[in-house]
């Protein structure tokens, strides 16, 4: 069997080590902390990220990147903004490099494609991405992704066995851009579904932010090069549906707390988890006025995460925009 590298140890990283374990696979999965590899493998345990979870034999853990040199898939999956200073660790050689972030690079503006082509040119990618809580991953729960390939068809015959599992199921897109904006997107739009539940402001609200929402990640997806299908599919709508509607996602867990009067800085203090969507935000912010593309509600959530005016003002600044034809926003 082949073996299948994973890049982080996080919630997610350690779900898709967990997954592609699942059949007997033998699996390297690489983390930072020294205490976390032994934890795993002595234990067979993420106590600090996905705690409850039971790793598979097969999965084995070490904190040196050299060891995943001959490994020919590899499985990015650290937080968007660490993702260049350690793809610049990596030895480098061809392989199959799947992106699994989800975020834009505060700073710079890039998508983790462009990210990775730079830090590893040698290597072909793909993005995975969808709507996927680690925890139901990791519990063998079924699941479904989109695998976007940048080496198109040739590249997903070849990846897609190497990945698919019996409760992991990926779809073929050969639109990496659209896959990207889609989770980066949702991440931001997440927090501000978080921060509706934090108010008690209700079901039909919230439904009116998911589709505001969408509409909106359509105007800068379309607007970036990305393809309107991709966007209401799993690594689009899907994966937006899931993140806004439940505490188990972290962006919306964030919003929740903005919403319940806290500041950025009191919802993010001892967390373990990255909640993407509060570094995504500002920068996405940024690249949609630099396009003059209409994006209110991910101001809205920079000016919650910046702390320059309460959550119910912000809400109340939504709802007195002025009035228009529903299909005017959609593009």
């Amino acid at each position: 069997m082949t073996t299948i590298g994973v890049i982080g140890a996080g919630a997610w990283g350690t779900a898709l080590a967990q997954a592609m374990a699942s059949d007997g696979s033998p699996v390297l999965l690489w983390a930072r902390e020294a205490e976390l590899v032994d934890e795993i493998n002595r234990r067979r345990t993420n106590s600090l990220f996905l705690p409850g979870a039971s790793l598979a034999p097969t999965v084995r853990a070490t904190g040196n990147l050299a060891d995943l040199a001959q490994v020919p898939v590899l499985l990015a999956v650290v937080p968007a903004q660490f993702l260049a200073r350690v793809l610049a660790d990596l030895p480098p050689g061809p392989r199959d490099l799947v992106l699994c972030a989800k975020g834009i690079e505060a700073g710079t503006g890039r998508l983790m494609a462009d990210v990775a082509a730079q830090a590893a040119p040698q290597a072909t990618l793909a993005v995975l991405s969808g709507p996927t809580f680690a925890h139901e991953v990791a519990a063998g729960l079924p699941t479904a992704v989109t695998l976007a390939c940048a080496g198109g068809e040739a590249q997903w015959h070849r990846l897609a066995p190497e990945v698919s599992r019996p409760m992991l199921r990926p779809y073929y897109s050969d639109d990496v851009t659209g896959a990207e904006i889609g989770g980066a997107v949702k991440n931001v739009l997440a927090i501000a579904c978080g921060v509706v539940d934090g108010l008690k402001l209700g079901q039909n609200a919230r439904a009116a932010l998911i589709a505001r929402g969408y509409a909106e990640m359509l105007r800068f997806g379309l607007a970036r090069g990305a393809r309107a299908e991709t966007l209401s599919g799993l690594c689009g709508l899907g994966d937006l549906v899931l993140t806004c509607s439940s505490t188990s996602s972290r962006n919306f867990s964030l919003g929740k707390a903005l919403g319940e009067g806290l500041s950025a800085a009191e919802a993010l203090a001892g967390k373990n988890s990255v909640a993407e969507g509060a570094a995504t935000a500002p920068v996405l912010a940024d690249l949609a006025r630099q396009g003059g593309i209409d994006m209110p509600i991910v101001e809205a959530v920079c000016q919650l995460l910046a702390g320059t005016a309460p959550a119910r003002e912000v809400v109340a600044r939504l709802l007195a925009r002025p009035l228009k034809a529903e299909l005017e926003g959609m593009a």
